[in-house]
């Protein structure tokens, strides 16, 4: 298995507009892609500084994603005044 880890920075006061925007919008979208294999997303409501974790199958679903996860990365940072300060790609060596 495959992450991709972005880091944002953003509105501490918009983090929840942008939680519900990710709801509505990134998640369905990013659930239709081949080889996704979940997303967490972890947030700290005082400094608005969060990540996102999404899981590919395998490397090359990952890759291939590259396009549409920058898009959905953008959007979803609108949707709380953030900027993408990272976007790494890892590959899970342990998972329980």
């Amino acid at each position: 298995m495959f992450a991709r880890v972005s880091t944002y920075q953003g509105d501490p006061g918009r983090i929840d507009e942008g939680l519900e925007h990710a709801r509505k919008n990134i998640v369905p979208r990013a659930q239709q892609l081949d080889g996704f294999r979940g997303l967490y997303y972890l947030i700290d409501r005082e400094s608005g500084k969060a990540l996102s974790i999404t899981l590919w199958e395998t490397e090359e679903a990952l890759r291939a994603t590259e396009e549409e996860a920058n898009r959905l990365r953008h959007e979803g940072a609108q949707a709380y005044a953030a900027s993408v300060e990272s976007v790494e790609r890892y590959e899970v060596a342990l998972s329980p």
